[in-house]
């Protein structure tokens, strides 16, 4: 939502995500939002009349701006190996150079709202499903989202571990593992643990 003039439902929005970070997600109150977006209380209940229709939009512009810059990513390499897994490793190399903050909106909405974590969840599954679509290894772009998901995810709780060397030697790996993935392994990969000696769960029975 930066480099242009912010619409007052986008200063609303991002006012939010910053104040979450700054004083913590049980703190945040819709007088500091109206106060930092520049509008008055009655300005900020018309368009978000509570807390959690405020909130519940954080969410969902978090999610329609990271499918926004996905897809952008993915255009760029339109019928590629991989072209899934790579865009989205690209956008959170972006986010990463650009310093990008992480989504404290988001975890403000999941204090205020545990149900908000369903329309994330969606978009997860629905995006690693696109990942694996489009994929010729279903493992390396499966270890793909998860790792950055977990770098994410630190980033988000306040716990990231992480050196800059670290980190840059995670996305190395991930982008030459995307790179040099072949066809699915699968089948062979499972073969592989079964005679290491993991024997999968049996399937309960329909």
């Amino acid at each position: 939502m930066h480099g242009k003039k912010l619409s007052s439902r986008e200063r609303i929005l991002l006012a939010a995500t910053e104040l979450a970070k700054e004083v913590g997600p049980a703190h945040l109150s819709l007088d500091a939002v109206a106060a930092r977006a520049g509008l008055s209380k009655g300005g900020l209940l018309y368009r978000f009349p509570t807390k959690a229709k405020l909130l519940e939009a954080v969410v969902e512009e978090h999610l329609k701006e990271h499918d926004q810059a996905l897809r952008a990513e993915e255009e760029n390499r339109r019928d590629a190996p991989n072209s899934v897994a790579e865009a989205f490793l690209e956008v959170f190399l972006s986010e990463y150079r650009h310093k990008e903050p992480p989504p404290s909106g988001v975890l403000a909405a999941l204090a205020e709202n545990p149900e908000f974590i369903s329309p994330i969840r969606r978009y997860n599954r629905q995006l690693l499903d696109r990942m694996q679509a489009q994929s010729s290894d279903h493992a390396s772009s499966l270890i793909t989202f998860l790792a950055i998901e977990g770098m994410r995810s630190m980033q988000l709780l306040d716990c990231d571990i992480l050196s800059d060397p670290e980190r840059d030697l995670i996305v190395q790996r991930l982008s030459a593992l995307l790179r040099n993935a072949g066809p699915d392994s699968s089948k062979s990969t499972d073969a592989k643990v079964t005679a290491a000696g993991y024997r999968p769960s049996p399937t309960a029975p329909g």
